[in-house]
């Protein structure tokens, strides 16, 4: 199984909530931050959402705080995004990636690729009426 597995994509309405899980396999979630991000087509990956598992610190894009809620469940080894109040803007393929260095802040969300030790596959979210 891959590290890192995204699900909970969707097709809803604006207005409505998703979750997104990202469940990792095979490596323990305690030793890394979690970063959501997202790419819309055409546009840069945009950095949604961070957690850091050694103390529980979050982070939040501006457009992203107040309606995005960013949690682990450590019995799973899985980080949630919930997601409300969703627009049409929010649309894109939602990623997760795992931090070594087990640090949130809004720097990781202009970090390479490479920085991260796992990806998932993305997870779509399309927001449409």
């Amino acid at each position: 199984q891959a590290p890192l597995v995204e699900s909970g994509g969707g097709l809803v309405q604006p207005g409505g909530s998703l979750r997104l899980s990202c469940a990792a396999s095979g490596f323990t979630l305690d030793y890394y931050g979690i970063v959501w991000f997202r790419q819309a087509p055409g546009k840069e990956r945009e950095g949604v959402s961070c957690i850091q598992n050694s103390d529980g610190t979050t982070r939040y894009a501006d457009s992203m705080r107040g309606r995005f809620t960013i949690s682990r469940d450590t019995a799973r080894n899985t980080v949630y995004l919930q997601m409300n109040s969703l627009k049409s803007e929010d649309t894109a393929v939602y990623f997760c990636a795992a931090d070594p260095r087990n640090y949130c802040s809004y720097s990781v969300f202009t970090l390479p690729s490479s920085e991260y030790a796992y990806w998932g596959q993305g997870t779509q979210v399309t927001v449409s009426s």
